[in-house]
């Protein structure tokens, strides 16, 4: 009887140990149990462990949470999902008219996919992709922080077309050195903004805003927001590597990104107007990485990194014809009608892409594309 007493303590203790552990990992991101009030999804990111941040654009907050997806896979299998769309609105039984993907993300730790959709009724939703299974994430009595950002457009602000300038307070997200980073408007003097915030969340979150000469415009803009981003290190120096509407390439130097601070970018590349970047990642063959970028009028771009770092210049003539190029050189994949894309590995990346048929599927490339 000794040794099974013995048993059940050594049980009990490793139980108590256990669920120790997990509540220390969740209570050390300040989270609460509880239902987040998310009014849209406009973008997602990774942090660590498991957490996803959520940029909810109508509401100007971050949320982040717990997906309890924190299992590590090193050799994640490929996707290949046709007609995805169609299967999420069965999912949520609807039509597909009626809902559209704001983004998707892959999980670095567990190499699932979520994925942003919102309905036409302003439901937002959440979904995880486990290979071929699609499921919904409930956002109900789940481990969650949040942080409202400052200074963003009023609710009812339009800009001259007519559209929301609250929605465009989040743009784009991105996670390093231990801070989410959020591009977007805010509602000051120059509107285009870069946020620095800490996580765990605090009140702490610096505001930097930005200033490029975009050569495809022929001047300097502070009022256009950054589309989308990723981080570089450049000669041992890191940086805010943008892309904006009409595909202006811009460096920004991090250290310089501090809160109050008016930053000017340096644009490395004109990569042809009457276009929306889309999503840019970074991939890797062998020693050299690579830019990729997916693109709303465009093919996927490909760009060099040691040609963005041995290019000085920066353009600060206009460069108006149209879909001209200028600055760095870039290469056309041949994969077009890409919606959205996010690294799944270092050499694969995962694809929504609009086929010539009309589906749209979401699939894992191969490294023969770099």
């Amino acid at each position: 009887m000794k040794k099974i007493y013995s048993v059940l303590a050594v049980g009990l203790v490793g139980l108590l140990l256990l669920a120790t552990t997990t509540r220390s990992t969740r209570n050390q991101y300040g989270f609460v149990i509880g239902t987040p009030g998310i009014k849209s999804i406009n973008a997602l990111t990774f942090g660590p462990d498991g957490v996803l941040f959520i940029g909810d654009g109508k509401s100007a907050t971050v949320f982040a949470i717990d997906t309890k997806d924190a299992a590590l896979v090193e050799k994640p299998n490929p996707i290949d999902i046709k007609n995805i769309d169609q299967k999420i609105a069965a999912l949520l039984g609807t039509e597909v008219k009626n809902i559209t993907i704001q983004d998707i993300a892959v999980n670095p730790k567990s190499k699932n996919v979520y994925c942003a959709v919102q309905h036409s009724d302003g439901t937002p939703v959440l979904l995880r992709i486990e290979g071929d299974k699609i499921s919904a994430v409930s956002l109900d009595a789940i481990p969650f922080s949040t942080l409202a950002l400052t200074n963003v457009p009023a609710e009812d602000a339009k800009d001259k077309r007519g559209e929301s300038l609250r929605v465009a307070a989040i743009s784009d997200m991105g996670y390093a050195d231990g801070k989410v980073m959020v591009s977007g408007l805010s509602n000051q003097e120059f509107g285009s903004t870069f946020r620095s915030i800490p996580f765990p969340f605090t009140n702490a979150q610096d505001q930097a805003s930005l200033e490029i000469y975009h050569a495809a415009h022929g001047k300097y803009e502070t009022m256009a927001p950054i589309k989308t981003f990723t981080t570089t290190e450049i000669k041992g120096k890191k940086y805010l590597l943008a892309s904006y509407t009409c595909t202006p390439l811009v460096l920004f130097p991090l250290d310089e990104l501090k809160a109050g601070s008016h930053v000017k970018g340096r644009t490395v590349a004109e990569m042809g107007s009457g276009n929306q970047p889309l999503d840019i990642i970074t991939l890797k063959k062998g020693n050299e990485s690579f830019l990729i970028m997916a693109n709303s009028s465009r093919p996927v771009f490909k760009v060099r990194y040691k040609n963005i770092e041995a290019y000085q210049g920066s353009l600060t003539t206009p460069v108006v014809e149209n879909f001209a190029t200028a600055g760095v050189d870039f290469v056309s994949l041949p994969l077009t009608n890409v919606i959205q894309l996010d690294k799944l590995d270092d050499t694969r990346m995962i694809l929504l892409q609009r086929r010539s048929n009309g589906n749209l599927d979401l699939w894992t490339s191969n490294d023969w594309l770099l």
